[in-house]
């Protein structure tokens, strides 16, 4: 989302200087997927960083060890002392680092479901709650976006795959629920940061897209920090994988379900992810969804293709894998809309 949402907020008046991180076990790093692009650079000097915000409106850098010392301590004592899962030692983790950045207004995105570190919607929104109130404390604006995490948010897991995508989203080609989310993060941001009522935002977010301006403020952005533009204009020119591996349907039915959580580590058993913090990422790895919850499959329809360049000897175990993370049943699921809740 921060590859669409950033952009688009962008263009709509906001300065986002933004630092991210990289995936590790089932869940993806915006860093990663940005170093897809041949040439970025994710390490910037302050002086660099902030000389590409005033310029561009935005910068996308990977996260400092320094930003919040005690933070990355206390970090480091949750897994030993059993407290991973505590939501006051998680809101004051997430909320320490983007008080320490200076940013007069945050927006987040909490997941809900099986992909997601909350599960139930209820977790979630006592999470959320607790962050937009701390923020509030510190005389910060603050929304939480609370959205959905059961099933992977586009077609497209890894990293070139998912860049190739953010794309197709911000050049009109696309739509669902990736570019909903999107649209409401940028908007959400335009609220807080300019003033904008939440309806003109939103207005003018989907007008960014259609009008192709959010595209050429992703190209200026990546340019900027030195990312090869042409494979944004051409995205067959990101990280191609040398195997692929189909994954049909073996009944009729109606794909009712899938584990985002399960979906994550089969992404990762072929290269796109890290099981370790040491492991390499390869960028053309992932899984294109042809299928999703809600769609009507015949037996031996493909399902999802499975990518990779450096773990050919992956793709059989991987795609059975994924049998199990997709469920068929005989009838349509029922399905509600990405955004779960606002809180603000």
């Amino acid at each position: 989302t921060t590859l669409i949402a950033a952009p688009i907020a962008a263009e709509l008046g906001c300065i986002i200087p933004k630092m991210s991180g990289r995936g590790l076990g089932h869940t993806g790093g915006t860093v990663d997927k940005l170093e897809a692009i041949a040439g970025y650079r994710t390490v910037l000097t302050p002086e660099e960083f902030t000389g590409i915000v005033g310029r561009v409106g935005l910068s996308v850098i990977g996260q400092s060890g320094n930003l919040a010392p005690a933070d990355k301590k206390l970090y480091a004592l949750r897994d030993v002392t059993a407290t991973v899962d505590s939501i006051p030692l998680i809101a004051s983790s997430i909320m320490s680092k983007k008080l320490a950045s200076g940013a007069e207004s945050i927006i987040l995105d909490v997941k809900v479901g099986s992909g997601a570190f909350m599960k139930t919607a209820e977790e979630a929104r006592h999470l959320a709650r607790l962050m937009v109130d701390i923020g509030k404390a510190h005389g910060r604006r603050v929304k939480a976006v609370l959205s959905d995490m059961d099933m992977p948010l586009g077609t497209a897991v890894g990293n070139a795959t998912e860049v190739a995508e953010a794309v197709d989203v911000l050049c009109g080609r696309c739509g669902g629920a990736l570019r909903t989310l999107s649209v409401t993060l940028a908007a959400l941001m335009a609220e807080a940061a300019c003033g904008l009522s939440r309806t003109e935002a939103l207005t003018r977010a989907e007008a960014a897209i259609d009008s192709g301006a959010a595209f050429r403020r992703m190209c200026e952005w990546i340019g900027a920090q030195g990312g090869d533009t042409a494979m944004l204009t051409d995205t067959n020119r990101l990280p191609q994988p040398k195997y692929t591996h189909t994954f049909t349907a073996n009944r009729d039915g109606y794909i009712s379900a899938t584990d985002a959580e399960a979906i994550g580590h089969t992404a990762v058993m072929i290269g796109a992810g890290r099981a370790v913090k040491e492991d390499t990422i390869d960028p053309s790895a992932g899984i294109i969804f042809q299928k999703n919850v809600g769609d009507r499959v015949a037996e031996g329809d493909v399902i999802a293709t499975l990518l990779t360049t450096e773990k050919p000897e992956m793709l059989t175990p991987a795609a059975a894998r994924l049998a199990a993370a997709v469920t068929i049943g005989d009838e349509p699921p029922k399905q509600g809309g990405i955004i779960l809740d606002i809180i603000d």
